[in-house]
């Protein structure tokens, strides 16, 4: 079993989001699932972390933060702007 680290959670997370954004890709075949409700969740729960988090994390864990939230709420508001969209 691996240990699991604060940047190994987060992405957990991220990758749960997008999944549920519809970017889930293995080999290049698309298995995301389109759930904006849940992908709000798992962005919510990165949100809720950060804040708890907030003066307790590395430089490093701090910047993986907003990078992922950034990324997550581009794609996320993009879904909602046009759900046929596939946001790559």
């Amino acid at each position: 079993m691996t240990d699991v680290d604060f940047s190994g959670l987060i992405l957990g997370f991220s990758s749960a989001a997008l999944y549920y954004i519809g970017q889930g890709e293995v080999e290049g075949h698309n298995i995301g699932e389109k759930n904006l409700p849940l992908a709000k969740q798992n962005i919510r729960i990165i949100e809720l972390l950060q804040e708890k988090t907030k003066g307790n994390l590395t430089e490093e864990e701090d910047n993986l933060v907003e990078q992922i939230l950034k990324d997550l709420r581009l794609k996320y508001n993009g879904m909602q702007l046009d759900p046929s969209s596939p946001q790559k």
